[in-house]
Order: C-alpha cells, then sequence, then structure tokens
C-alpha cells in the first residue's frame, strides 16, 4: 500500500452513501485498495500514513462546465447581461489571446480548482493544444471539447474550417492521453452561435469518432426564443434534428427548456450542467433542477468561466443548487444536501463517461480524493457531515487534493505548477498582449 488516510470521517458518496467516522482509505498504484471503520491488516504495510484526524474524505469534486483560460478575463466585463457581456468585451479580448496567455491562464484556472478541491473538468474552449498541454502537466482530470463558433453563411467544410481542424488534431494527439486522463470531446458552442452545416458535420464526426460532446443550451430567454422564432422548434429540438444529441452531450445551461425539451434530453441520455452562480450574475435565470430529475436526466454542476463567476468554487455551486431549488419551489426539502453533493460527484462522473473510475470512494476506482478540514470554526460543531460539505464549508476549506493517488495539492503548494513561473507569464506577457496599454493596440 502507497498510503493510508487514517482517522478520516469518511463520506464514501456510494449507492447505500456510507459514511465512516474515524475511518481508513488505503492507495495502492492510484487506485484505491481498501476502504472501512478499521485499519487494514498489518500484512497491508504502507509506505505512508496520512493522519486526517479532524477531516472529512471525500471524493473530489467534478466541475461538468467551465472556461479555464477565462482567468485572464476575471472581474473585467461585469454586471452585463448575457449577449452584451459576450459580444462587446469579451468576444473582442479572447481574439487576442494565443497559445501561451492560454496555457499561462489555464494553469492558473486548474491550481484554483485544485485548491477547491475539484479533481476533474469539463474544458471548452479553443487554443485545445496549450489547454492539454497545461492539464497534461497539472495532473488533473479534463473533458476537453473545441467549443466552436459558425458564422458562414455558406461554404463550410468540416475538413478546412480551422476550428474542426483543431477537434481533429487533438482527439489525434490527446484523446485518451496518459490512460485516459485526459478525453477530447467534439464541441458546440450553441444553436445561437453557428447553423445546421457545422452541427451536422460536427455529429458525424463524433459518432465516427465516439467522442462524447459539449455544448450551450437555453441559457437565456432572448436565445431559446429567438431560436423559435427562427426555426419553429426550441434549441434542443432543431439540434437533436440535426443529430447532436446522438452521442452523449453534456448541456450547460439548461435554464429555459421546457418541458418538451427534458424528456428529448432525457430519451437521448443528455446530462444538463448547473451553473447557478454564472446564471445570477448574468441574470439569465435558473435552471429548475427538480424538473430536470424528475424528467430523468442526469443533473450535475458547473462553475462555468472565472469571467462570468468570478470563481472557480464548486462547493458554493453545490450550495447555491440546493438553496434556489427550495425557494424556487418553496420547498426546504427540494435539493437535499445528499442530492447537491451527489451532482458534484457522483453525476459529475457520469456527465463525464467517467463513473467507472471516479465519483465515490470505492475500492478499485481511482484515488481521487480530498480532505476537508473540518476543524474550522464555521465548520464546527458537525451534527451531519454531509449537511455540513453542502452549507457550511468552502473551498478555502479543502486541505489536500488527490488525482490517481498523486497530491496535486497540500498546504497551499502545488507540486506540479510553478505558481509564481505562471503568475510571472500572465503578468509580463499574458497581460499586456490581451490588454495592451492605452495607446498600443499592436498584437
Amino acid at each position: 500500500m502507497d498510503t493510508l488516510f487514517s482517522n478520516a470521517t469518511v463520506v464514501t458518496m456510494d449507492p447505500s452513501m456510507h459514511v465512516y467516522t474515524d475511518g481508513f482509505v488505503g492507495v495502492t498504484d492510484g487506485r484505491i485498495a481498501y476502504v472501512g471503520k478499521n485499519p487494514p491488516p498489518a500484512s497491508e504495510q504502507p509506505q505512508k500514513i496520512i493522519d486526517a484526524t479532524g477531516m472529512v474524505l471525500m471524493p473530489g469534486l467534478i466541475n461538468c462546465h467551465t472556461h479555464l483560460p477565462m482567468t485572464i478575463l476575471r472581474g473585467y466585463a461585469d454586471d452585463y447581461d448575457l449577449q452584451t457581456w459576450l459580444t462587446e468585451h469579451i468576444f473582442p479580448k479572447e481574439d487576442r489571446l494565443d497559445d501561451r496567455c492560454v496555457k499561462a491562464a489555464t494553469l492558473l484556472g486548474i491550481a484554483e480548482c485544485l485548491q477547491f478541491g475539484v479533481t476533474s473538468v469539463s474544458e471548452m474552449y479553443d487554443h485545445v493544444d496549450a489547454i492539454a498541454e497545461a492539464v497534461a502537466e497539472s495532473g488533473i482530470k479534463a473533458n476537453i471539447a473545441r467549443g466552436a463558433t459558425m458564422f458562414l453563411d455558406e461554404g463550410f467544410d468540416f475538413e478546412t474550417f480551422p476550428a474542426c481542424r483543431e477537434l481533429v488534431a487533438a482527439r489525434d494527439k490527446w484523446d485518451g492521453f496518459d490512460g485516459g486522463r485526459i478525453r477530447i470531446e467534439a464541441g458546440i458552442h450553441g444553436e445561437y452561435t453557428s447553423s445546421y452545416p457545422f452541427w451536422e458535420a460536427v455529429s458525424e464526426y463524433a459518432v465516427n469518432e465516439g467522442l462524447r460532446m459539449q455544448l450551450h443550451l437555453s441559457e437565456t430567454a432572448s436565445e431559446h426564443q429567438s431560436c423559435i422564432e427562427k426555426y419553429g422548434l426550441t434549441p434542443a429540438q432543431v439540434l437533436d434534428c440535426h443529430h447532436v444529441f446522438d452521442v452523449p452531450v453534456t448541456a450547460a445551461h439548461c435554464v429555459h427548456l421546457s418541458q418538451e425539451d427534458m424528456a428529448l434530453l432525457a430519451r437521448r441520455g443528455a446530462s444538463a450542467v448547473h451553473c447557478p452562480v454564472s446564471n445570477l450574475k448574468l441574470a439569465s435565470g435558473v435552471a429548475d433542477v427538480m424538473a430536470l430529475v424528475k424528467a430523468g436526466m442526469n443533473v450535475c454542476l458547473g462553475t462555468d468561466g472565472a469571467a462570468s463567476n468570478n470563481n472557480l468554487d464548486l462547493f458554493e455551486e453545490m450550495k447555491l443548487a440546493a438553496l434556489l431549488a427550495k425557494e424556487h419551489h418553496h420547498d426546504p426539502t427540494a435539493v437535499a444536501a445528499p442530492a447537491a453533493l451527489m451532482m458534484a460527484t457522483v453525476c459529475g462522473a457520469r456527465a463525464q463517461g467517467r463513473q467507472a473510475e471516479c465519483g465515490m470512494i470505492q475500492v478499485g476506482m481511482d484515488a481521487d480524493v480530498i480532505l476537508v478540514d473540518f476543524t474550522r470554526p464555521h465548520l464546527m460543531p458537525c451534527h451531519n457531515v454531509i449537511s455540513n460539505l453542502v452549507y457550511a464549508a468552502r473551498g478555502s476549506d479543502v486541505a489536500l487534493t488527490m488525482v490517481r493517488g498523486k497530491v496535486l495539492y497540500a498546504g497551499g503548494k502545488f507540486p506540479t505548477i510553478d505558481l509564481d513561473a505562471v503568475v510571472r507569464e500572465l503578468a509580463e506577457y499574458a497581460m499586456p498582449r490581451v490588454f495592451p496599454p492605452a495607446g498600443n493596440s499592436d498584437r
């Protein structure tokens, strides 16, 4: 046994929701080798023992929708509606990004994720090669999609369109990297930023290559209604007509879905990613989690990007997801604490197609685990550990983050990320490029 966590409160998130007080979790060759209330047999002598007294050991959190490079845009354009925010502020700055900017900003985002207990992300952006390099170096897990737009009225060709060529190159180079730690997925930014020749071509490629799909769906009322006016169908319905949901899809936001949309997506096996903080900040609305679940959909959580959140703290998303559902339905039992925690772990793994490898503390699964420090004043006393995790804990309470048995964050340190070098790269190269001094607009 490589590592033994001892004397932890172990929140397994297994099908029986077992919680072990003063429990033990052993890790061997990157996988969970032992879980129990008592120490492992004497024959299993660990090389390292981590005393987790006062800590909760639980599965790492899974952020199912984010844009890590947008850390560079954190706080740049706040207090706008989505369309104004995107078209007048975000898109122009994103046009100035290059691979160096994206890699540095991605590493900063990964450090923030690890510090907040996230062990796997679903990432949608461009400059995919730079993002994958950052993920590869850091040790985090990622499902990476090339979130493409397509505004051509005619002349679209999958073979020559730059975003599609980037997707193909990323799939050839990175899909399955490090035993599947990196997975490449197809991506459609949204119905309102592309058209049917693009949807059909990307979907066909995803089907042929066995890729999953990421997209934004019915995020705002105007997006949803404009689609109905244009096609006579909702975004979910029109995308389905063009085979987008022929593969497993992770659909971000799902704020304005109709009941028919929910039933359709449930039949197609799509997952809805609830992003409550970002949706509230952009005044886009609030997804009805209870309705999505009742329709049969898998519902997970995402932060969206740091430009619209403005942090990557999934603990904050858990709490808000539960509170908003209670208010929406005027029912304090709606999205109870265990359900919110499942959305951030078990359901997230399912959305990523990783349910056989993570999302639970269970023998044979990858050792993607975190320690949460329950000796903090705001986490005492602890009458119910799951309630405390959802309603009282913060990302800053995470003391250790491990992926596949490797510690990637502990005690303020990032063993795989030179954070000082990342900050220098951002300050000396990326920020001047994206935000040039007044009077100097040269690239």
